[in-house]
Order: C-alpha cells, then sequence, then structure tokens
C-alpha cells in the first residue's frame, strides 16, 4: 500500500458510484434544465471510467489492500492479466451502451433512475474484476446483482416486477451456492487469495477430496446462474424483453461473464485445474454445458420475439464459453477467451439493433420486420455481419473462437466428449444460422406497404454504437493474433 497510485484502483469503482448518488440525489445537478445536460454528464462519467481502466492496465501488477474482517479476510484488489481483459471490455461496453441510452432514454421520465442503477452496476463489475481474493469478488459480485436489478424493474409494471424478482430469486440461489464451496475452500485451503494453479493444502484436504469436488461443482452451479447457464438460466428469457435494451445489452453481453470470470477465479486460481481434471465434477460441467448450448438454441430457433429469440441464443453462446473452460485445455480456454470477447461485442450490437426496432417502428416479433432492411439498409447490414459471426462463419470471429473450442474437445480425451463436443457445436451453429439469417432474409424482402419505414429517423447516437461494435467485431475477426497473442500470457502458468 506504500505508492499512492495503488489507490488509482478505487477510482473505477468509486467514481461510477458517487457519478450515480450526484445525479440520483444532488437537486442541483437534478434541476438543471439545460437541454442534453443529463446525457452529457453520463457520458462524461463513462469515458473518464474507460480512461482509468485503460491506465491501469499498464501498472496491473500492484495490488491495495482496502479493509479487512479478519487476518485472513481482507477486501484486495490485485490486477491481473484476466482483470485487464474484463475491465477494458466491461467499460468500452457500458460506454457504447451510455452513448446508444442518451436518445434511447431520451423521453423516459424516469431515465435518472435507470441510468443510476447503470452506473453502479459498473462500478460494482469494475470490482469483481480487480478482486484479489474469493470474498472480494464474491462482495462485488452480489453487489453487482442487486444493483442490476433495478433495471429489469424500470417499467414498474407487473411483467417487470415478476422479472425482477425472479432475476434477484436466481442470484440469491446463486449466491447460496457459492457461500458452500467459500467455506470448503477456506476449510481445506492456504489462502482465498487468486493464485495461478490453485491454493488448495493436499494435506487438509486428504480423505475429503469428494467433499471439495461437490463444493467446487456448487461455485460453478452459483456463479453459472448468472452465466446463464442450465439449471439456473431462465432468469434470461424473463428480464430481456422487460427491460430497456441498453439494459439487455449490458445483460447478455456483460453481467453473463462476470459468472464466467468468477468461475474462472475459482477452478483455475482457487481449487485449480488439476484437482478436477478427468473428475466426476469436469464431466458434470461439460454435460451441464453442453445442455445449455443444444437447450439454448432450440429455444431460441422456435421463439417469435427477437429479444427472447436473442435471449435463447445467449444462454447457448455464453455456454460455448463455459464447455471451452471446462475441457481443461489451453485451447479450449484460448476459444472461450476470444468468444467472450465476440460474444461481448455480438450480443451488445443485437441488443441495441433490437432496441431501435422496437423503439423505433413498435415491432417486438421476428415476422413483423419483412421489408426492414429496404428503408434501413446500414442497419441491416450491421445485422447481417452479427449474424454471420454468431453462426461461426468463416472470416469472422465467432468462427475462430469455435475452431478451438472445437479442436481442443477433439484433443482433450474426454472420451465420448471428444466427437459430441464437436458435434452438438456444429448443430447448435446451424440453428443459430436458423434463427438470425431468416431476420436478415426477410429484412431485404419487400414489406408491408403500410409500414412507412423511411419516414422514421434514427438518431446517430442510436446508429454509432451499433455500427463501432461491428467494426469491431469485424476487424478483430480478421486479425485475432491481435488477442490471442495477449491471451497465451493470460493461459501461461494456469494449465
Amino acid at each position: 500500500m506504500g505508492n499512492s497510485s495503488y489507490y488509482l484502483f478505487l477510482v473505477p469503482v468509486l467514481f461510477p458510484v458517487l457519478s450515480a448518488l450526484l445525479m440520483g440525489f444532488c437537486k442541483p445537478l437534478k434541476n438543471i434544465k439545460k437541454k442534453y445536460f443529463h446525457e452529457i454528464f453520463l457520458v462524461s462519467c463513462l469515458s473518464l471510467n474507460a480512461i482509468t481502466v485503460l491506465i491501469i492496465a499498464f501498472s496491473k501488477d500492484n495490488r491495495l489492500e482496502l479493509f479487512s474482517f479478519t487476518d485472513e479476510l481482507i477486501v484486495l484488489f490485485k490486477p491481473d492479466n484476466l482483470s485487464v481483459l474484463f475491465t477494458l471490455l466491461v467499460s468500452a461496453m457500458y460506454l457504447l451502451a451510455g452513448i446508444y441510452s442518451c436518445s434511447y432514454m431520451l423521453n423516459d421520465k424516469n431515465k435518472g433512475r435507470f441510468h443510476m442503477s447503470f452506473l453502479l452496476s459498473l462500478a460494482m463489475l469494475m470490482g469483481v474484476g480487480y478482486s484479489g481474493n474469493l470474498i472480494t469478488l464474491v462482495i462485488f459480485f452480489e453487489l453487482m446483482s442487486l444493483l442490476s436489478a433495478p433495471m429489469v424493474l424500470h417499467t414498474m409494471d407487473k411483467t417487470a416486477i415478476a422479472a425482477a424478482f425472479k432475476f434477484v430469486y436466481y442470484s440469491i440461489v446463486g449466491a447460496s451456492l457459492v457461500l458452500v464451496g467459500f467455506f470448503l475452500l477456506y476449510t481445506y485451503g492456504i489462502s482465498i487469495e487468486f493464485i495461478p494453479g490453485g491454493v488448495l493444502d493436499l494435506q487438509k484436504l486428504s480423505g475429503n477430496e469428494n467433499i471439495m469436488l461437490a463444493g467446487t461443482l456448487l461455485v460453478i452451479l452459483g456463479f453459472g446462474s448468472k452465466a446463464g447457464m442450465f439449471p439456473l438460466h431462465a432468469w434470461l428469457p424473463t428480464a430481456h424483453p422487460v427491460a430497456p435494451s441498453p439494459a439487455s445489452a449490458i445483460l447478455s453481453g456483460i453481467i453473463t461473464k462476470a459468472g464466467v470470470f468468477a468461475i474462472i477465479r475459482f477452478v483455475f486460481f482457487l481449487t485449480g485445474s488439476e484437482f478436477i481434471r478427468y473428475s466426476w465434477v469436469q464431466y458434470t460441467w461439460i454435460s451441464l454445458a453442453l445442455f445449455s448450448i443444444l437447450l439454448g438454441s432450440i429455444l431460441a430457433f422456435t421463439e417469435p420475439e427477437l429479444k427472447r429469440r436473442l435471449a435463447y441464443s445467449s444462454i447457448s453462446q455464453v455456454s460455448y464459453i463455459l464447455f471451452g473452460l471446462a475441457t481443461l485445455t489451453a485451447g479450449g480456454f484460448m476459444g472461450a477467451l476470444l468468444h467472450i470477447v465476440f460474444h461481448s461485442i455480438a450480443k451488445d450490437a443485437l441488443f441495441l439493433f433490437s432496441g431501435i426496432v422496437i423503439h423505433k417502428t413498435g415491432k417486438t416479433e421476428v415476422a413483423d420486420l419483412r421489408g426492414i432492411g429496404k428503408n434501413f439498409p446500414l442497419l441491416m447490414v450491421c445485422f447481417t455481419l452479427l449474424a454471420l459471426s454468431a453462426a461461426g462463419i468463416p472470416a469472422t470471429g465467432g468462427f475462430i473462437s469455435k475452431w478451438y473450442l472445437a479442436t481442443a474437445s477433439l484433443s482433450s480425451g474426454l472420451g465420448f466428449f471428444v466427437w459430441l463436443g464437436p458435434a452438438l457445436l456444429l448443430f447448435s451453429a446451424l440453428l443459430t444460422a436458423g434463427y438470425l439469417f431468416p431476420v436478415s432474409i426477410a429484412g431485404f424482402f419487400p414489406g408491408n406497404d403500410n409500414l412507412n419505414y423511411a419516414k422514421i429517423k434514427i438518431e446517430k447516437t442510436l446508429y454509432l454504437p451499433v455500427l463501432i461494435l461491428c467494426i469491431l467485431l469485424v476487424f478483430l475477426g480478421l486479425f485475432p493474433q491481435i488477442l490471442i497473442n495477449f491471451f497465451n500470457d493470460i493461459i501461461q502458468g494456469l494449465l
């Protein structure tokens, strides 16, 4: 704690909290009638946060002990390369979703309340990313869950209230499962600090391996609830249709990744991958991930409503990541990290696209979008590029990540999962094409002549984030080596 620059870690956590409180409770700030002041304030906060995160990325070897409950339970920030990946991704996606929300929420009378929750959830995600031990991670993870709920609750109608309760209920169940694993790790580990390779004490663990294995599975299920893994996945298709589209983008593109991030921390930095390798826990984890991939794809394929279709798609796509991690191979880990980035970018953009469509046309079902591409060609071109990546078509980012996942499964030595994994990945890719490509096909065909979309103006702040995300996805898909070189540094020492 000797270097004062270490306290820079607090800025991405405390600054959004302070901004949210000022926005919500500072009367002079609330009463300013200048046009767009609220929106300028929000984007300025998000921009400064992103700049701070970028600065911290170059000083990631520091650590900061904030305070302690006991000598062993210390709230600790200790950034590493994995933190850099997560926090940069979070800050970038929040900035673009925030810019988008300036127009989307402009005339919403409760936009201040929404943006408070938006900024508070960002602060907690920063805390998750910089966490240096399990107690810190759990604290910020649960605060993130609670402070995200108001975004789901935003409209305050019966459907939104039910969805928010479901969101919180699943969060509580997940937290309970995680706490069981936390107590077991505290009993059988030498530390709760994140150390590559794990912290289990083999002497303490002797004779109690199955108990710790069970605890590990409970933690995977607990954090997996936020990642949308079966059986704690049902909150996603309930929350997305009722939440404003900027919130849907964050819930699917980022908050699901917080669940993945937490699983990585526990499995690879606390128990260690060797502890569960070829155990019943690994096979159960793979089975649940593959079932989630299949379930999400089938439900998305049969869902007529656009946002629910994208929500079911998230269950499937995030489970690709969990499957790659569950193989416990370097290739699987690489594929998982790549898919974290590519899916976050694509799904954020897809939900922002759906928000434009719903916000401007009032249409919520795919069947109603026939002909929309004639009037909004750039928007539909963006959607098509995103769909190509989600389906894993060659020359896109989705293809790169899924190639790593499939080849990792083939070389994993995990019995029949060696061929079952790639087979289900391929089947899921076909289903993904089946539920996304028809939107593009229908969009570029003549539609209902009574719907004159040409008269509808789409603000640049709605178009711009979608366009930026598409350009970024195409660039990283064509030049993935930028990410691969960085991810190699993360993988070394873990496997």
